[in-house]
């Protein structure tokens, strides 16, 4: 197969590739969850809503520290790499690889718009895709000038934030900081209600993020990761190709400043009381904290696959990484149905530390249908199907004897 045209199959892939793509996948619901069961404004001041001591104030830190940017950052450059890596391998069978990937990115807005708008608006699909189509742009750059052009673009909405914060107005903020009552109120009710009730905080918040959101930060923030993405890709951090010194160094320098940074960002917004003053600058450390850590994640995946490239946890991780669409998309639907309306509705009702358990809950679910999944089939769902759409003609998906080792 590897000699003639379509996707690649899972015999070709790099097994610490998937498994870092999987550990990612997995990671980004502990801080998903908060938004899954509670009002939105927890991501940006989590005093504004909920139990904030005890365990609950543990599980928050924790997820702030390890994990908050850190895994969207790693899934973001994982992506970056992807792009590398798929473009590279459909240029060297001579298909019109820029074609396909534009077509492939341009389902993927259509998946994610679908997703955003029928299931959560959280989604990260259609900034994927938008971005995509042009960060191709940069894929015969040497990899240090992509490297220094995602660092750039990653700059921009760090300057206009701390430009903003200089010059605001702090008392327009400090309403989007702590919001009131009835607004909290009226978002819980709309999330305990059915699925069409829900519309009508899902849909404009959902358009928002897609427009001016895109536009003055996520946009920067997602481009600047891909094409650093594709330049770790082409120095072979991300397929397992450095030494094992290199990837020990990484982890203890980047694990050393990124904590170091993220328990900085903690102390300053705790020490100044959680004001809207320091709000509108704390999320900066977490923002740069979040690059080296994310990198020392990268180097502790790919030390543990290499060591133990056939272990459990290994194949488990690179099964889930291997069917990340589909595994994505099955996190948005079970996590609204234990909290949505439609649902179990507990939206708003779950503490912190008990969504943690609804997170370990969803894993469990997610690894036991992916590793029976795999048994029988060589993609996942909607893997199998982002590639029949891609390449306009049905693609194989039962398992050949081949795809058994790589499940």
């Amino acid at each position: 197969m590897s000699g003639e045209g379509g996707p690649t199959p899972p015999s070709e892939r790099v097994v610490g590739l998937d498994a870092l793509r999987g550990f990612a996948l997995l990671g980004i619901l502990v801080v998903n969850v908060r938004l899954f069961s509670m009002p939105e404004v927890v991501l940006l001041n989590p005093t504004a809503y909920g139990d904030f001591a005890g365990a609950n104030y543990w599980a928050w830190f924790a997820g702030h520290v390890l994990v908050e940017q850190k895994f969207i950052t790693l899934f973001t450059l994982l992506f970056g790499g992807g792009i590398a890596l798929f473009v590279r391998n459909r240029e060297r069978r001579g298909e019109p690889a820029l074609a396909l990937h534009l077509r492939r990115s341009g389902l993927l807005v259509a998946f994610g718009l679908l997703h955003a708008y029928l299931l959560w608006y959280g989604d990260v699909l259609v900034a994927y895709g938008v971005t995509a189509l042009w960060v191709v742009g940069a894929r015969h750059e040497p990899a240090r000038r992509q490297a220094v052009l995602g660092l750039g673009l990653l700059f921009v909405p760090s300057a206009t934030e701390v430009a903003s914060a200089l010059f605001a107005d702090l008392s327009a903020f400090a309403q989007t900081w702590r919001p009131a009552e009835a607004a909290l109120r009226a978002e819980i009710e709309t999330y305990r209600s059915g699925w069409l009730a829900q519309l009508a905080h899902r849909v404009p918040t959902a358009f928002e993020r897609q427009t001016s959101g895109y536009l003055a930060s996520t946009g920067w923030r997602v481009s600047g990761s891909m094409l650093l993405g594709m330049a770790l890709f082409e120095w072979g951090v991300l397929t397992n190709d450095r030494s094992e010194r290199f990837y020990r160094r990484l982890a203890a320098v980047g694990g050393t400043t990124g904590l170091a940074i993220a328990l900085a960002g903690v102390w300053y917004v705790e020490a100044s009381g959680w004001t809207p003053a320091a709000g509108l600058l704390w999320r900066q450390f977490n923002y740069w904290g979040s690059l080296p850590l994310a990198g020392a994640y990268v180097a502790v995946v790919m030390l543990y696959a290499r060591r133990r490239p056939d272990g459990v946890l290994t194949r488990t991780l690179a099964g889930v990484g291997r069917t990340a669409f589909s595994n994505y998309l099955l996190q948005s639907v079970l996590a609204t149905t234990v909290f949505y309306g439609h649902g179990l509705g507990l939206f708003g009702r779950v503490t912190r530390f008990e969504a943690l358990g609804v997170v370990a809950a969803i894993w469990a679910v997610q690894v036991a249908l992916t590793v029976l999944w795999l048994r029988r089939y060589r993609y996942g769902p909607m893997e199998w199907l982002w590639r029949t759409l891609t390449y306009g003609e049905r693609q194989p998906l039962s398992a050949g004897r081949e795809d058994d080792s790589s499940a």
